[in-house]
């Protein structure tokens, strides 16, 4: 079944999420408001929310409910993407404009905290304390992947384990989280919470590490924003890690081109070139394979379900989009 098959099982359940989204970032302030709303229009395909009505599949499925721990799990996500691209200087997010380029900074940083301040207060819904555990620790380990970046900005010599750390902070987490927390929800069981949580955690550990690999080998019209986004900020992803510890010459060559203070300037075509023959692309595919492999393992521990099937190409999809 393809990945549109599958949303239009849910598509009423995805469209009262969507009218809940829309409701919860109104504002009072107009900046505040349009902001808001220019990134919910700007689209996604709201794969944590489907994932939580996924998970509550196998347990008491009621939308009512599910609906406020998809909001706030998809507006965390949304809201790191704001501070992001403050961060990273970003003008382009899916090919339009971001918050912090069609205004500033200040604009984008504010926008993203009232986001995250919406995400806890629809939470509230749920009198469970572990929820709110869990949704509170997500986003401190986000937060904390977040900082690890910055701090490993242009760090030529970083190692896997670092990467690997950095991007199950980054996203991996909240993959899995929506996938417990839709199943916490729905109170499926505890045993089955857990396989779906190593289920989204490794998903999502494949999911970065593709997006890693488009930003070498996709087009601009396919990624929104200028392939070698990631080195040019000096982000190492795996594909680049891969290619500098087996070639010094390619270390040399990246720390040279990207010495300057306007490395958005420069042409890295041949960075991109040489991190594609030095075989960093097909590691690193069989890296993600290797997560893909364990997410496929977590769902076979799960009763059988259509919806356990729907997982699967998901998965599948979210490890397989080519390059």
């Amino acid at each position: 079944m393809k990945l549109a098959e599958i949303y239009m099982q849910f598509q009423s359940d995805i469209t009262i999420i969507e009218k809940e989204l829309e409701t919860t970032v109104q504002a009072k302030n107009d900046i505040l408001q349009e902001a808001a709303t220019q990134l919910l229009k700007a689209g996604g395909k709201r794969i944590r929310p489907v994932f939580v009505l996924l998970a509550a599949k196998f347990g008491q499925y009621n939308i009512e409910d599910l609906k406020h721990i998809a909001v706030p799990l998809e507006l965390i996500h949304m809201a790191s993407l704001v501070h992001d691209d403050v961060i990273d200087d970003a003008d382009l997010r899916r090919g339009q404009k971001t918050i912090k380029s069609k205004w500033d900074n200040r604009v984008a940083m504010y926008t993203g905290d009232f986001i995250f301040g919406k995400a806890v207060e629809t939470s509230t819904f749920f009198s469970d304390p572990k929820i709110h555990q869990i949704l509170s620790n997500a986003m401190l380990e986000m937060c904390l992947g977040e900082i690890e970046q910055i701090r490993d900005q242009y760090n030529w010599g970083q190692n896997f384990r670092v990467y690997l750390r950095r991007i199950k902070r980054k996203t991996a987490l909240l993959i899995a989280v929506s996938c417990q927390l839709g199943a916490l929800a729905a109170k499926a069981d505890q045993q089955i919470q857990r396989g779906l949580y190593q289920f989204g955690y490794n998903v999502g550990m494949s999911f970065q590490i593709t997006d890693d690999v488009l930003d070498f080998v996709g087009t601009e019209k396919q990624l929104g924003k200028p392939a070698g986004g990631d080195l040019r900020q000096g982000n190492v992803t795996l594909p680049a890690l891969y290619a500098m510890h087996h070639d010094v010459e390619i270390k040399k060559l990246v720390k040279d081109m990207l010495a300057t203070n306007y490395p958005e300037n420069i042409d890295i075509s041949s960075i991109l070139n040489a991190v594609k023959q030095s075989g960093g692309i097909e590691y690193s595919i069989e890296i993600s394979d290797q997560y893909l492999k364990k997410a496929y393992e977590a769902l076979e521990r799960l009763p059988d379900t259509k919806e356990k099937t729907y997982l699967r190409e998901i998965a599948t999809y979210i490890g397989k989009r080519k390059f």
